[in-house]
């Protein structure tokens, strides 16, 4: 008899690329909680207004051009996931988002803290939704 059930599966997406993807997305999750934890301690509120210890604010720089390569190497393994790989492309997508959303941070605590705080929040919920999926069951299935 012939089985129907095995014409119609698709095989899950390659291991390697996934658990790459994974380790990047996790890696990129941490070192922006560890900037964000950073910027948070670089805060100085006096009774003239918030200054900043620079000590610690380097630190936070440091860590956010650290984010930054790991955002880079990220994009790389969700195009890889996504093309050869037949994976989903919206973490493609959302990787490119991420990395432009961070080198905006940059230009934007020129602004002031106003522009810079809500778009440093605007990436941490990106990156954790980004962060569950690639760790759920949903991230091993073929498009």
């Amino acid at each position: 008899m012939h089985d129907v059930t095995s014409a119609t599966s698709v095989s899950p997406v390659s291991s390697g690329l996934l658990y790459t993807l994974r380790v990047l997305v996790l890696a990129h999750a941490v070192s922006l909680l560890v900037a964000a934890m950073f910027a948070g301690q670089a805060l100085v509120f006096t009774d003239t207004g918030i200054t900043a210890d620079l000590g610690v604010a380097e630190t936070h720089v440091m860590i956010g051009m650290v984010s930054h390569l790991i955002g880079l190497l990220q994009i790389v393994a969700a195009v890889l996931y996504w093309r050869p790989g037949r994976g989903a492309g919206w973490p493609a997508l959302a990787s490119l988002a991420l990395f432009v959303l961070g080198i905006a941070q940059h230009f934007l605590l020129a602004i002031g803290l106003g522009a810079h705080v809500p778009n440093g929040v605007l990436m941490f919920g990106l990156l954790a939704l980004t962060t569950v999926w690639a760790w759920s069951p949903a991230a091993s299935r073929r498009r």
